[in-house]
Formats: structure tokens, sequence, C-alpha cells
């Protein structure tokens, strides 16, 4: 089980040679609590030395750090990695290529798992294939961890609360940023939007797989682009992963209510902003279905690159929510920095930190994080700098 004492590890982080891996790290050196027993996993040696230094000169008690070696083409050296330590994180993506063999690993093992994934493709056939062994090992398989999905699960978990409704509870969450997003993040979409049918097929193996809440429903609603006089916003329909995982937690408590349905946009000042971002949107997506069009895209922007400190501290996020029920509405926002990259490290190394040492609900399998950790992640989060505010009651 996750939290064994046998256990000689707290964390491990695979992927630290990676440039979100690397921030998770930066990370850690500077927040972790004392006494954290720690270690990189990596395919490299020599690369994973470098960031050990890169750490060490950020918290020079670091000089000793453990260096594991993990590959995901070698079965084996995952599943020594896994009954080593309470949790992994890992940053290796796309996760549709990389990640089933560690989730299977930690699955079998009883050993917590945290990503940053925002392929809805892996997500469900993760589910599928190792949902049954993660509850039997206890453990816990929390994908999206980063800006996919943490500040919309738990933006919407918080707007629900603040609703304090007993019938049926709708919310829309709307996303503006600004901020470079990551080569990895983008190669993830492309990828998915070249995988419709196979996204489909998946989310269907699910929903056959996956038991329904009895007698109350959840569910992801695809909204249409309009202008929401309320928040003064253009809103765009956002395609992405965070209006299905923030679906799964309102099936997953009962807190959301008997009727739960959540809405995600981008949301834009002006028309000609929501129109060329649904434009752009459309174009990728098409081009994602060329195959040598899709290609010269992956080459052109590389994974594992990003902005420098100076541009990233620039950066940030704003996510309104406005729940509707019982006759009212309530708007809730949550707010961060520089959401692709330093946010997204933090997200996931404190959702690590959560599952290692607090008292969160006692539940395994494919979980959300709103489902896994909820109100002790938002604290830590909080804590952190995030913040989780009611604009108008």
């Amino acid at each position: 089980m996750a939290g064994s004492p046998d256990r000689d590890l707290d964390l491990v982080l695979f992927g630290a040679t990676g440039f979100t891996g690397g921030l998770t790290g930066e990370y850690l050196a500077r927040n972790a609590p004392p006494g954290l027993r720690w270690a990189l996993a990596g395919r490299s040696p020599e690369k994973l030395d470098g960031v050990r230094n890169r750490l060490t000169a950020i918290n020079p008690a670091l000089g000793d750090l453990e260096l594991l070696h993990a590959d995901v083409g070698d079965p084996a050296s995952l599943a020594e990695v896994a009954g080593r330590t309470k949790v992994v994180i890992t940053t290796v993506g796309p996760y549709l290529s990389y990640g089933e063999p560690l989730v299977a690993a930690c699955a079998d093992a009883g050993t917590d798992y945290v990503d940053l994934t925002g392929e809805p493709e892996f997500v469900d056939r993760m589910y599928v294939a190792h949902n049954a062994a993660a509850e039997r090992s206890g453990a816990r398989i929390v994908h999206a961890c980063g800006f996919d999905s943490i500040p919309h699960d738990l933006g919407a978990m918080f707007t629900v609360r603040q609703l304090k409704a007993s019938g049926p509870v709708s919310v829309r969450g709307v996303v503006r940023a600004s901020a470079m997003f990551s080569g990895g993040t983008f190669h993830s979409a492309l990828t998915q939007f070249s995988r419709a049918r196979q996204m489909k097929e998946a989310s269907s193996a699910r929903r056959e797989a996956e038991p329904k809440p009895e007698g109350r429903s959840s569910r992801a609603v695809a909204g249409k682009p309009h202008r929401d006089k309320g928040l003064g916003l253009w809103l765009v329909p956002m395609p992405t992963i965070d209006p299905f995982v923030v679906a799964r937690s309102g099936a997953a408590l009962a807190s959301y209510g008997p009727k739960f349905r959540y809405s995600h946009y981008a949301g834009t000042k002006t028309v000609r902003y929501a129109a060329g971002g649904a434009a752009g949107v459309g174009l990728i997506a098409v081009a994602a279905q060329v195959k040598p069009v899709r290609n010269l895209l992956l080459r052109r922007i590389k994974q594992g690159d990003g902005p420098d400190e100076s541009r990233r501290e620039k950066s940030w996020f704003t996510v309104d929510f406005v729940g509707e029920g019982d006759g009212r509405s309530v708007h809730t926002r949550v707010t961060g920095g520089d959401p692709g990259y330093t946010e997204t490290a933090k997200m996931l190394a404190e959702s690590a930190l959560c599952l290692a040492f607090d008292d969160n609900p006692k539940i395994a399998g494919n979980v959300t994080t709103a489902q896994a950790m909820g109100d002790n992640l938002m604290a830590r989060l909080q804590a952190a700098g995030m913040r989780f505010e009611t604009v108008d009651g």
C-alpha cells in the first residue's frame, strides 16, 4: 500500500532533465519540507548528475540526492523505482507515447502517481487498463496535476461550496492567461487532435467500464461562443481535458449535487480576439489531420524548451467561475503566475507532497485532484501563493 513503512523514499521525480521537470526539481529544492527523502530518476546518469548539481546550488543539502535508473522501455527499472517510494512524479511525455509503463508499475506496487498530462485519450486508457489494479493495491493514480487541470478542478469544487445549492448546479469556467505554453503541451495537443477517432473509442471504453453515480449525474457540456454580460467577456469553448476532469469530480463527490453540469471556455475582451482564437484552434485541428503538416509543426516547436525566468515572471492566469443553482449565482476566481511552467511545477510538486504527507480521503484508483486531495491541496496552493476567492456573493 502507498505510504507503507517499508518505503525508503517519500518521492521520486522522473523527468527532471526536461524543462518542466527541472522546474519541479527546483521548486522542491526550495520548498520541500525538512527531511524529505527524495530522488531523481531517468535514463542518463550524466544528465541527472547535471540536474543534481543545479539543485545543489539552490540547496547545498542536496549534494547527495540519490539518482535512480528508470527507463520507460525497461519495466523492471520502473518496478524497482515504484517499489521504493510513496509517490512518483512524472513529467515524461507525451504520455500517450511514454506514460503507460510507469502507471502500470505504480498501480501494481501501490505507489501514488502524479503527472501533468492534458491528453484525454491517455487518461481514459489508463483507467480501463489499470484502475482495478490500483484499487487493489491502494495506489492513487492522479493525472492532470498541472495547469491542466488543478485550477479548474479545485476552482469548480470551491465554487460549488460557495454556492451551497441543494438542487441542480451548473458551473462555467472561463480561462484567461498571458503566457507561453510549453513545447510538450503543444506536442500533446497536436497528437490528440490527430487522434479524434481513437479518443472517442477510449472515451467509450471508459464509459462502459466506469460505474455511474447512483441517483446523480455529472457531465461536461460543450457550450457555444457567446458574450457573457456578467463577466464582460466573449467566451470560446475550450477543447481541453479540463471539463472532463471537473465532471469526474462532480460524479465522485455528492457535494456537487444531484445534477451537475460544467462548461469550459477561453475568455477575451473583444469579439476579434474570440474569433481569432476559435480560428486558430480550428486551423491546428485541421493541420493535425495532415501528417506532413503535423510533422513539420512538431519539428518546428521542440519539446523541453521554454521561456526564461524574466518572461515567466511577467506571465499570469485567471480562471473565473460562475456557479448557478437554487435560483442563486456566485462568482469566484482562481489566479496565479506563469501557468505553463512555474505554476505547473508548483502544482505538480505540491500534489506529490500532499499525497505523501497529508491526511487525505481513503480512496484508491484513478482519481481526480478534487477527489483525492481536495481541501488539503487547496490549502497548500494557497500557502504557496495561488488565490481562490469569491468575487461576489
